[in-house]
C-alpha cells in the first residue's frame, strides 16, 4: 500500500517543448508544462472546458528521455509524485509551486 502514497497520474498535451538543464555534477533536469482539461455542461447545457496547467520535471536518465521526445502539443501520459519547489523571491516573499517529479511517462497519439 505504501507505493500508492503521493501517486499523481496525469494524461494531457504539452504546452511546449521540455526545457533541459545540465547541472553542476553533470546531472540532468528537464521540465515541462501538461495541460489536463475537463469537459463539463451547465445545468442550462452550455459546454464547458476548464484547463489546469501542471508542471513537471523529471531527473537523470527520464529527464534526458523527456527532453528528446516531450514535444509541444503532444499528447502524454505522466506518473509521478507532487512535490513543492520553495523559494524566496526578489523582494523577500516566500512562495511555493507544486510541481510533479515523473517517474514514468508515455507518449500517447500517432507518432509524429
Amino acid at each position: 500500500m505504501n507505493n500508492i502514497r503521493n501517486t499523481v497520474m496525469l494524461i494531457g498535451h504539452l504546452g511546449k517543448d521540455a526545457e533541459m538543464k545540465q547541472l553542476e555534477g553533470g546531472r540532468s533536469l528537464a521540465r515541462v508544462t501538461l495541460a489536463t482539461n475537463e469537459t463539463y455542461k451547465k445545468e442550462n447545457g452550455e459546454k464547458v472546458t476548464e484547463t489546469q496547467w501542471h508542471t513537471c520535471v523529471g531527473w537523470g536518465k527520464t529527464a534526458e528521455l523527456m527532453g528528446n521526445l516531450m514535444k509541444k502539443g503532444k499528447e502524454v501520459a505522466v506518473q509521478g509524485k507532487l512535490t513543492y519547489n520553495n523559494y524566496e523571491d526578489t523582494n523577500g516573499v516566500k512562495k511555493s509551486i507544486p510541481e510533479i517529479v515523473v517517474n514514468d511517462f508515455m507518449l500517447l497519439g500517432p507518432p509524429a
